[in-house]
């Protein structure tokens, strides 16, 4: 498989690297679940630099972008950053995931469900 290179702005590398040390629990809580390549063996990277953002959790075998959305201060303004975050991704065809931090946490077993049905439509049997 052809693996589809993304840019992203390498001034965002030390910002990613601080976010990895400071991630949110239910991004902790998912990405135990997904690291090592539990999920039918790919391979899932956390908070990585793509484009101008920094991706929770992305695996790039799947072209599949996972986001987890915390409390905002200012809902709609980040709700509108966000949709012109994924129009950008989505033009380097990524599909991005969203869940919610509470879902994370509260549901996890609904959420890997959700991952897995993607990876199972969309994955090349890696298992």
């Amino acid at each position: 498989m052809r693996r589809n290179i993304i840019p992203y702005n390498h001034t965002l590398k030390e910002l990613a690297r601080k976010l990895r040390n400071d991630s949110t629990l239910g991004e902790v809580l998912l990405w135990n679940e997904l690291k090592n390549k539990q999920m039918y063996g790919y391979d899932f990277h956390r908070q990585k630099p793509l484009l101008n953002y920094i991706i929770d959790l992305y695996c790039y075998e799947l072209n599949l972008v996972i986001e987890i959305d915390g409390h905002y201060h200012n809902y709609e303004e980040q709700y509108e950053a966000d949709l012109v975050r994924d129009e950008e991704l989505e033009k380097y065809d990524l599909i991005i995931l969203g869940f919610t931090e509470q879902e994370v946490r509260k549901d996890m077993v609904n959420v890997l469900r959700a991952i897995e049905q993607y990876v199972l439509e969309h994955g090349s049997n890696h298992s």
